[in-house]
């Protein structure tokens, strides 16, 4: 009993001190008559400002015959534009002693700076010009198709295991555009005409198509006087921007495939349909992947890498997507097992959570997890700016930047088991065996 009682003291004591250390997130929104929805944050702890903008076009926004546009834009983003020369968009942030970055996803593209508060109009007139006077021309065009073709390069075709995520999704969808890869294909960037880039641009990158998100060392009234002044004569788009209204239909089987490789170890892949982010049973589904492999004292890891020696890295996550996504599991083999002996081991892990309630302490050790990773997503500048233009972009709630730890502290134990059976069932999935290439000759 003594005991009993101090591992609930000590349970209660960690999660009272990681709830004191989340802090509430204030912020502004409004939208401008072009359509773009601002959001500001005032933190005055350090003198920086994240300047962030969030187009809604992503690798499912594209044309069939014409994929990797997304992913080549942020690319080709940073060519300059009309009052910024070729290649000097990076000069004027790092010469005012900031950095930037930017990333592509399936749903949406983002861009971001990190600079000194001091220098905010600076970030938003970069941002303003990259949205309207951007360089889309044959000569940027030809030498950011050089970048990406490398890109491939190094990041797929020449990289071990690289093409899992191109081959598992092109078998886990049929009709919905998440079925091409985001990076795209080659072959459609090099038929592409100035004309496609140029529709492209005017088609995606337009304010009512975007969030711009500040947060950090700044005046409310300044900032609203800096977004009206490069952002507020921007024309908003006069046809509604495009997007895909595909159903996928169910899988119908379990599909089956073996990929030959540039590898020395075999994997294994399994990919589950799962919701889409965001509803209710998305996060009972994440919830049994933090289950199955967060960590090396995760069930996978524990069983498959220490215990029984299978595996010599294993795995499982979801992607979290716009429309319903996929839940991917993976383990390489160590060295002398059998692909299928790994298969089944992993297997055999699922059928746990499918078939027992994980224990109370497991439980609470995950929401102890969940709690912690909100805290340090709230921490930085960048991470908050991000958050709350994603919060706004796919959920219309910029609130669940402070409140979306209580849809995942609402999934109990019985929820992550009924998920567990209803998304991880051979029905539902894709498996892919990797083997080494060597091997193809022997099969």
């Amino acid at each position: 009993m003594r005991y009993f009682l101090s591992t609930v003291i000590v349970a209660l004591i960690t999660v009272s001190s990681v709830f004191g250390q989340m802090n509430h997130i204030s912020y502004e929104q409004y939208t401008l008559d072009n359509g773009l929805h601002v959001i500001l944050h005032q933190d005055k702890s350090t003198p920086i400002v994240a300047v962030a903008v969030m187009y809604h076009v992503g690798s499912k926004n594209e044309d069939p015959e014409r994929t990797g546009f997304a992913h080549f834009f942020e690319h080709l983003m940073f060519e300059g534009s009309e009052n910024i020369g070729r290649g000097e968009y990076d000069d004027y942030v790092q010469n005012a002693g900031g950095t930037l970055n930017a990333n592509t996803s399936f749903d949406r593209t983002y861009y971001y700076q990190i600079l000194p508060s001091n220098e905010l109009a600076l970030g938003l007139w970069l941002e303003s010009e990259r949205m309207l006077h951007a360089r889309v021309d044959d000569k940027g065009i030809e030498t950011q198709r050089e970048v990406v073709k490398e890109e491939r390069r190094q990041r797929v075709d020449n990289q071990p295991y690289g093409s899992i995520l191109e081959e598992t999704f092109k078998r886990c969808y049929t009709e919905h555009p998440y079925r091409w890869p985001v990076i795209g294909s080659m072959e459609h960037l090099e038929a592409a005409q100035e004309a496609d880039y140029k529709n492209f641009y005017k088609d995606f990158y337009v304010p009512n198509n975007a969030v711009l998100s500040i947060a950090g060392d700044i005046d409310f009234h300044e900032a609203k006087k800096f977004v009206d002044q490069y952002f507020a004569t921007i024309p908003k788009s006069e046809k509604p921007v495009y997007r895909p209204r595909v159903t996928e239909p169910p899988l119908g089987g379990e599909v089956r495939d073996t990929i030959y490789d540039n590898i020395q170890l075999p994997a294994v892949i399994q990919a589950y349909r799962i919701p889409a982010q965001g509803t209710k049973e998305y996060y009972a589904v994440d919830m049994v992947s933090r289950i199955l492999s967060s960590g090396e004292s995760s069930r996978l890891y524990r069983a498959l890498v220490d215990e029984q020696q299978k595996a010599l890295f294993v795995g499982n996550f979801p992607l979290a997507l716009e429309d319903p996504g996929v839940s991917l599991a993976f383990g390489i083999t160590n060295m002398g097992v059998d692909v299928y002996d790994l298969e089944m081991a992993i297997d055999a892990e699922v059928e746990r959570v499918q078939e027992q309630l994980i224990t109370e302490k497991e439980f609470q050790k995950l929401r102890n997890q969940i709690e912690s990773e909100f805290v340090t997503s709230n921490s930085r500048i960048a991470g908050i700016a991000e958050s709350l233009a994603t919060y706004y972009m796919f959920f219309g709630d910029t609130d669940l930047i402070n409140t979306e730890i209580d849809r995942y502290l609402a999934v109990t134990r019985e929820d992550i088991m009924a998920a567990a059976k209803k998304y991880l069932v051979k029905d539902n999935r894709v498996v892919l065996h990797y083997l080494p290439k060597a091997m193809e000759t022997k099969s």
